[in-house]
């Protein structure tokens, strides 16, 4: 009488297959993650901070310095230029980017129609959040200085440590051009899975 089933060898191979299917579909997972977090980094992080020095490179003021009081309008909201950034929160104005458009710059794209590109919704392991630019101020706490920045709340933490070692070649949130902020509240990124999003600073 012939026996019917699997060998256990058979069945060992199956697992074999199966577990190589798992890690092959998990490490995808992975990839295409990278990928999303790349694709953020360049064409709207990065892209604002292009954005702004080419306004300046083209026009010699600085983008959001001074608005319609202003001897020079960059799209601001004060009545004087500078040579600071206005603290614009770029997805609730039009004003700096119709300054960009006025000089043939293209506004940074976002994944949200409503937001003029300021504003950007990004899917982290732990949080999905909407996360918001502005051109701002900042003082630096580590460096005790005050500079023009690209300063972006609420974006999901491991998403800035993606974001940092992508700026800088380290992940350090302390130092190089992509911070957390303020700049001395930790030496080290915090835990991404209980402290799922975080604000971070730019240098331009």
């Amino acid at each position: 009488m012939k026996r019917s089933g699997f060998t256990l060898i058979e069945l060992s191979i199956v697992l074999i297959i199966i577990g190589l299917i798992i890690g092959g579909v998990m490490k995808g997972k992975d990839l295409i993650n990278s990928a999303d977090q790349k694709k953020i980094y360049n064409t709207w992080v990065n892209q604002w901070i292009v954005t702004a020095n080419e306004y300046q490179d083209r026009t010699g003021n600085i983008l959001g310095d001074g608005g319609s009081g202003a001897p020079v309008d960059n799209g601001g909201s004060a009545s004087t230029n500078d040579g600071r950034f206005d603290n614009i929160r770029l997805d609730n104005t039009v004003t700096v980017q119709n300054k960009l458009k006025a000089v043939g710059l293209d506004v940074p794209v976002s994944n949200i129609a409503s937001t003029n590109g300021g504003a950007y919704n990004i899917k982290g392991k732990y949080a999905t959040n909407q996360a918001r630019a502005y051109l701002y101020y900042l003082h630096s706490n580590i460096d005790n200085s005050y500079s023009n920045k690209l300063y972006i709340v609420g974006m999901p933490t491991d998403v800035a440590i993606a974001f940092d070692k992508m700026a800088d070649g380290s992940v350090d949130p302390q130092h190089g051009t992509f911070r957390i902020y303020p700049d001395d509240s930790v030496t080290t990124w915090p835990d991404a899975s209980t402290t799922t999003t975080v604000n971070v600073s730019l240098e331009l």
